[in-house]
């Protein structure tokens, strides 16, 4: 075997061997958009699972299928905060999404990133959106809720800051930012920058009106 032939050998092992890091590289990126798009795509989903629930019941602040045992609908938000809100409503039942005409006491929050449930995820910024009818034990399910923020106005339209602390608190409209990313993310867990390439959603739904805090 002559020195030529060796030489031969020797490209062609690097040749073969950088074509094969080329195709490993790209494989690793098609992997790496497949789980990035597939969590879009759960990320999306995720948000409106829960902007349809959340706008509903909203909506339907102070309102009852048998309106006469909410007489008051001004008093029907028994209090509010930035991060939670609570309120008297008929919630739907799987037989009427108008309600059974009994009236509910509904409660949304948030969590906190300390949470039990969510110290189990990736992302350090997730928190549990809370649901709870009347005394019944909170539904929740982390969907990877990062941000749920509440602004309420008055019937001029000002925002009101200093909320009272018992009904009625005058509130006719809100404003309601939600935002969600992934629980866990496509990458190294310990980089700090673990979901720099994963897609967030954000809602905003301004001045949500509740019919009924308005009509009666």
């Amino acid at each position: 075997m002559g020195f030529a032939t060796l030489i031969d050998i020797l490209g062609s092992t690097l040749i073969g061997g950088s074509i094969l890091l080329i195709l490993f590289r790209m494989n690793d990126t098609k992997v790496e958009n497949h789980y990035l798009n597939s969590g879009e795509l759960i990320v999306q989903t995720n948000l409106i699972s829960i902007v349809e629930l959340f706008e509903h019941d909203l909506r339907k602040i102070g309102y009852c299928k048998e309106w006469q045992k909410i007489p008051d609908p001004t008093v029907a938000i028994l209090s509010a905060t930035e991060s939670s809100i609570t309120f008297l409503t008929d919630v739907a039942t799987t037989s009427s999404k108008l309600g059974d005409g009994n009236v509910d006491t509904l409660k949304y929050w948030i969590g906190s990133e300390y949470d039990e449930e969510v110290l189990k995820t990736p992302n350090p910024k997730d928190k549990i959106l809370y649901r709870q009818v009347n005394s019944n034990k909170p539904y929740s399910s982390n969907l990877g809720v990062t941000q749920f923020k509440l602004k309420y106005f008055d019937a001029l339209g000002n925002e009101m800051i200093n909320l009272p602390s018992s009904p009625p608190l005058g509130i006719i409209t809100m404003q309601i930012d939600i935002t969600v990313e992934n629980t866990a993310s496509y990458g190294d867990e310990a980089s700090e920058d673990v979901y720099s390439k994963d897609k967030s959603a954000f809602w905003r739904q301004i001045r949500l009106a509740a019919p009924s805090l308005s009509n009666r």
